[in-house]
């Protein structure tokens, strides 16, 4: 945990080849609604140039506890249910402090 009590988040996904126009596009409409969440600071997602499949979101909570209330939003919760098939592999969540 940070010196300010905030979290820091890489949550990547990787898409089936064929899947990621459409992995995009579930991805995308993700990110508005997250950003209106109390506690989210910052949300960005971002698609590899080297390997279009490779998605990762870089996130900022307020807390720990902001970041785990993100589980339980109906938004999340759909998209989670919209991807099912269409990730070549499950999502890695990587939680961070900033050291310095």
């Amino acid at each position: 945990m940070t010196v300010d009590g905030s979290l820091r988040v890489i949550a990547r996904a990787k898409a089936k080849p064929d899947q990621v126009v459409q992995v995009r596009e579930i991805l995308t409409a993700l990110v508005d609604a997250t950003r209106r969440e109390p506690g989210c600071l910052s949300y960005e997602l971002l698609q590899n140039h080297a390997d279009p499949t490779d998605f990762a979101f870089i996130e900022r909570w307020a807390s720990p506890a902001a970041e785990q209330a993100h589980f339980l939003t109906p938004h999340l919760l759909a998209t989670l249910q919209q991807l099912t098939g269409l990730l070549a592999s499950e999502p890695q969540i990587c939680r961070y402090g900033v050291v310095r």
